[in-house]
């Protein structure tokens, strides 16, 4: 049998072996990836015909997952900036400052990025399902506090909170699509991942400004949020189901040893004593600004400096939406194209085959950003300076 390819069969085009793939996402083990023969003793579900491998599930849930992962995402990213319009009414309804409120905003981001600190190596160590949905539930659980809040103090340490426990989408989902996605399909399914991230700030922040201008006010924020959280977590909790290989295979080995009463059989991850510290550490940790200076540039900018009102300040931020989807839409076709072309000729793909568009986006977002600040002056139609918000999504996004 000749050699399986990493990425596609160049004669057949078809996935190669899920063991290939599923290699990908088990944890650095004794330093290593490798998974030497033990024998029958130890259960390896990673074949390309068993079932019980999350690679081999159907297309059709694979990308439900995906898109369910998407707007789960969608809903932690949208609670980020939300609040941003519920800055001014917050400051005087309890009396401090516009600036010491602005941290419900800034502590929120400061969360995201201390959360993957703790959900990471939990994924690692539980596998994806039970950490996500606990760190989502407590994300839509601490929505109450901040909504019923009578003082900064309370709102601010549970915005900070909630930043905390959304983390757990920015922190697994990678892994999760790793653990079912072939590395063309991934590629697309991060871009959308992405967009969903990303879009979530922008979206949140005109849904806040018209919340704060009704009637329904600015506890809305919060409980929109926590609607939000909700249904698509209901949605998440009946479609995702546990993906993690090494977790599964530990699992199978422990109903085999009940059902069979055969005590030697094990897996792989119970042949190291792993703990958090095997891998938590400083290096692992991304900071996701989710382009928090945006969002407060944008009602400076707008509101401030060329007089729209609060709403109105805030529609800006859908050309970056614009952007984002077109930066979407162009990793994927460059996945689809050229890397699945590389693929095919080379039977694999190196990381640097993914920096074209991110050099493309990079060029963009200097170019986004400098015609926004160019195009600010109140003297200057808004359009132009409204309509660098695309290259900025684009050069985001990609």
């Amino acid at each position: 049998m000749g050699q399986t390819s990493n990425v596609l069969n160049p004669e057949n085009g078809l996935p190669p072996r899920a063991r290939d793939y599923t290699e990908e996402t088990r944890p650095l083990l004794n330093g290593s990836r490798s998974r030497p023969d033990h024998g029958s003793d130890v259960i390896d579900l990673s074949g390309i015909d068993n079932p019980h491998n999350p690679m081999n599930m159907p297309a059709w849930r694979k990308w439900c997952c995906a898109c369910v992962l998407g707007a789960m995402t969608f809903a932690g990213t949208f609670s980020s900036s939300v609040f941003n319009a519920a800055i001014p009414v917050t400051a005087r309804e309890f009396n401090v400052s516009p600036e010491t409120m602005s941290l419900a905003t800034s502590l929120f981001v400061f969360g995201f990025a201390v959360g993957p600190v703790l959900m990471g190596p939990a994924s690692e160590l539980l596998g994806r399902k039970i950490p996500f949905f606990l760190g989502y539930l407590a994300f839509i659980l601490l929505q109450i506090p901040v909504a019923l809040g009578q003082d900064a103090q309370s709102v601010l340490a549970f915005r900070f909170l909630s930043g905390v426990a959304s983390a757990a989408s920015p922190a697994i989902v990678g892994g999760y699509l790793a653990d079912f996605l072939a590395p063309i399909e991934r590629g697309v399914a991060v871009a959308v991942f992405a967009a969903t991230t990303l879009i979530g700030p922008e979206i949140g922040a005109v849904m806040g400004a018209v919340l704060v201008q009704s009637h329904l006010g600015w506890r809305w924020t919060a409980w929109t949020s926590l609607i939000l959280g909700a249904v698509f977590s209901l949605f998440g909790f009946f479609i995702l189901p546990e993906t993690y290989l090494p977790v599964l295979e530990q699992r199978h080995a422990q109903r085999l040893r009940r059902e069979n009463k055969q005590w030697a059989l094990h897996s792989k991850m119970d042949e190291s004593s792993v703990s958090f510290k095997d891998f938590a550490s400083p290096t692992a940790t991304t900071l996701e600004s989710n382009a928090d200076y945006l969002h407060k540039a944008y009602p400076i900018s707008y509101v401030q400096q060329r007089g729209f009102s609060l709403i109105a300040g805030t529609l800006p931020l859908l050309a970056i939406c614009v952007g984002i989807m077109l930066g979407a839409f162009y990793a994927s076709n460059y996945t689809f194209t050229t890397l699945r072309a590389k693929a095919n000729e080379n039977g694999k793909l190196e990381p640097e085959d993914r920096l074209p568009p991110m050099i493309v986006g990079a060029a963009l977002l200097v170019i986004g950003l400098f015609s926004f600040a160019w195009a600010s002056s109140p003297s200057i139609n808004a359009w132009p300076q409204i309509m660098s918000g695309i290259p900025i999504g684009f050069g985001v996004q990609a």
